[in-house]
This record gives C-alpha cells, structure tokens and sequence, in this order.
C-alpha cells in the first residue's frame, strides 16, 4: 500500500509487527485454552504467556533460512520460551494461525470502516436537512426531467449508504471465524477439540467454523471484498454526481477549496473536483480487488497457497482505501459549497417545460385519449424549445388544451413549490425521525 492512500490507523493495522502481534494473540489464546482444559500443563503456558515476545527481525533471519513465515514465528518464540515451548503451537497447522489471524485483522478494519461510514451519513443527513426544500431540476440522461431538491438527492444517498452499512455489518459476521482444527480440519492432534477451539476463539471475541479443511473458506473473504467494492461503488456514485453539479455549465456546487490551493499548474483560474474524480478512480482499485478475492474461492482439495499471495496485497489495500476514500468524501460532503441561486437559474433554463407531465395528465382526466394529449403537449413542448418561446404561453394559446382545462389550473401546474409536497413525508420515511429542519 503506498502510504499516500493509507492512514496512520490502517498503517499500523496491516504492519508486519502487528502481523506478528495478531499471530501471538491466537497462540496465546490457545495456549490459556488449552492448559484450563488440561491439554497442556498449565505451568507451560504459564511460561508462554510469560516470556512470549514478537521479535521482528528475529523472525526475518529466521525465515531467510526456514523459507516460512509460521516456522520462523514459532523457532523465534521457543528461543524466547525454552523448553517449555514445546507447548507453544501445540497441535495446530499454520492456517490455524493465518487465518484466524487474518479474521482479527479484518474485523478491526471493518469496524474502523463501519466508524467512517457512520461519520460520512451524518454529514450527508446535515446537508440534507439544510437543503431539504432548495428546489433543483432532475435530469434523467443529463436532461432535464423535473424539479426534486437538493435534499432529496442527499437523502438518497444517505439511504444508500444504509444499505451499504448493513452489507458490512454482514461481511464482519461472515468473517469473524476461525479455527484451531489442526492439518485438514479433523481435530486429530491431542491438543485440540472443539470445546478447546470455541472457547480459544471466545477469547478473541471470534466463532468457530463450523466444519473447515486447512483453512477458513475463501467464499467468507470474497463476501467481505465485495461488500467493499459496493462501498467503494456508492462513493464513486456520489462522486460522480458532485462532479456532474460542479461542472461549469452547471455550477451549483463546488468542491472546498483549500486557502492557497491551485487547480493548474497552467490556468489559474481552474477549481477542479479533484477529490470527487480521485474517489472515482480509486472505486476502480477496490472493484479490482474485489475480483482478486472471487478468483480466491476455488482452492485445491483441503489447501492450497495461491490465495496468500493475493491476500498480503488485497486485505491491506481494499481496507485502506475503502478507509480514505470514506474519509475524504466525508470532508467533501462536510466543505460542499453549494450555489441555491444556481439551481434556481438553471430550473429556469427551459421557461417551465418540466410541467408537461401535469399538463398532459390533466388533459387525460378530462376526456382525451392519452397519445392525442400527448402528441398535443409534446408539441408546444418542442417548439418553446426550438424556437425559444415561453411554454405556458403556448399553452395558453391553445383552445384545444383551454377548452378543456382552466386558467387557474395551468398557473397551478407552473406554481414550482408543488414539487415539495412530499418532501416532508419522505424525510420521514428515510431519517425516521420528525426533527427535520427546511
């Protein structure tokens, strides 16, 4: 991970110290289990949980010679023990330790992530309530379609990242195993059951697998990378949305811009949305990533190693990322400058033609056929287009359309706070509380 993308909590959390660290955690916790339940003497663990260290560089000589990673974390510890690490390791294979390991590590980061995710909604339900009614045009294709508000695109997002948050919380549930079943799964070795291997995972606050081979089961992992592609998904969603708003010919929002920032090295007038656009590519990554973990599922038989390789790369970077990326869109979010002005200039844009929905289905309630109403509205509606003309004195104009509906009944059409009818209740609905402010 290149320490640019990566904060100092996820720096300390993928560390290899720490990868040592989390080892000794699942040894240690055996160790305790293991003499409570009489499988080892208990004045041996003693001397484990006394005298057991991680020893960094110790280890690295050590796997210069051994060529393994595990090997080389036990030799270091029974040089720290003595003779009473004959006891250390007691029974179990190397994935016993990996990947119980692993499971720490990855619920630690989902709980850091699951923290930034919770920080990001405030922020989106604050701005959504200071912009509940601000009316802005809806655009379907990048067209204009009708009036929503600013709030309401933020409420959706903020429900979207609900959903996101209950597909981590899932993940973290999918992931939170381990195992202390020995070279395939058995139980065979005399230092181990499976009374032994619940209660040493209780004590790292982890359940067992309920049945395993050599290792924890990869569809656990890919469930867990592809609840962060989502994440990384509906950020970029957001992203592009903030980038759309911001474009010049829009102009109702801008990103912060920091005292002293440049946007070009050649134009200085340039305020781009590079955070919105550095949210997008990174989502590209942790999809990427995403698809690593899936290719992992399909091991050989009890075990094979082609996993490791992609995980020492993909569980350190995906949770990383996922982490920065939460961290600046929040920021983003919290800076946004937003231009109401700007939306109300550009729903002017068209004098009004958004309304033709209400027009047309007036005209249908009032006896004509809906593809003759439609054909009606659709062409004043081009023609205001083309030819620049005001909508409503179109429509007005016409006896076909004013014989059927009244006056006071097309100005009501054209009244723009009717498009917030709804709004309160949907506020609602999606923050399900009745302090909403706007």
């Amino acid at each position: 991970m290149i320490p640019r993308y990566q904060r100092p909590a996820f720096k300390d959390l993928w560390s290899l110290e720490n990868q040592y660290a989390s080892w000794l955690e699942v040894e240690l916790a055996v160790s305790e289990t293991q003499a409570a339940l009489g499988l080892i003497p208990p004045e041996a663990a003693a001397e484990i949980l006394a005298r057991a260290r991680v020893d960094a560089d110790r280890i690295a000589a050590l796997e210069e010679e051994t060529r393994h990673d595990v090997l080389a974390f036990v030799s270091s510890i029974e040089e720290q023990v003595g003779p009473a690490a004959r006891f250390f390791h007691y029974g179990l294979t190397s994935s016993d330790v990996l990947d119980t390991a692993l499971a720490l590590r990855l619920v630690r980061a989902m709980d850091l992530i699951l923290a930034d995710l919770d920080e990001l909604r405030a922020e989106l339900k604050t701005l959504a309530q200071t912009h509940k009614k601000t009316l802005i045009i809806g655009r379907s294709h990048g067209i204009h379609a009708e009036p929503t508000t600013f709030g309401l695109k933020l409420a959706l997002f903020y429900a979207e990242f609900g959903r996101r948050r209950d597909s981590l919380l899932a993940a973290r549930r999918i992931v939170a195993v381990g195992q202390c079943s020995g070279p395939v799964g058995n139980f065979s070795a005399p230092g181990l059951s499976l009374e032994m291997e619940e209660k040493a995972l209780a004590r790292l606050g982890l359940a067992p697998a309920p049945v395993s081979n050599q290792v924890i089961q990869r569809d656990r992992h890919g469930q867990y990378f592809c609840a962060l592609a989502l994440l990384a998904s509906s950020m970029e969603k957001l992203a592009v949305e903030i980038r759309h708003l911001a474009r010049t010919e829009v102009g109702e929002v801008e990103e912060p811009f920091a005292k002293g920032q440049k946007g070009s090295s050649a134009m200085p007038h340039k305020k781009n949305p590079i955070g919105a656009e550095n949210i997008s590519g990174l989502a590209r990554v942790v999809r990427g990533q995403a698809l690593a973990a899936l290719e992992d599922v399909a091991l050989w038989h009890e075990r094979d190693i082609s996993h490791s390789s992609v995980e020492r790369i993909i569980a350190p970077d995906a949770t990383s990322l996922v982490d920065y990326m939460l961290v600046r869109l929040k920021n983003l979010v919290a800076g946004l400058v937003v231009h109401p002005e700007r939306m109300a200039r550009n729903l002017a844009l068209t004098g009004g033609l958004y309304n033709s929905q209400e027009i047309l289905l007036l005209l249908c309630a009032r006896g004509l056929p809906r593809a003759t109403a439609y054909d009606l509205v659709q062409g004043h509606a081009l023609r205001a287009h083309r030819e620049g003309l005001d909508f409503k004195t179109l429509l007005l104009a016409d006896p076909e359309i004013t014989g059927r509906v009244a006056l006071k009944e097309i100005e009501a059409v054209f009244r723009p706070d009717r498009f917030l009818d709804s709004v309160d209740a949907v506020f609602e609905r999606v923050f399900g509380d009745s302090d909403q402010t706007g």
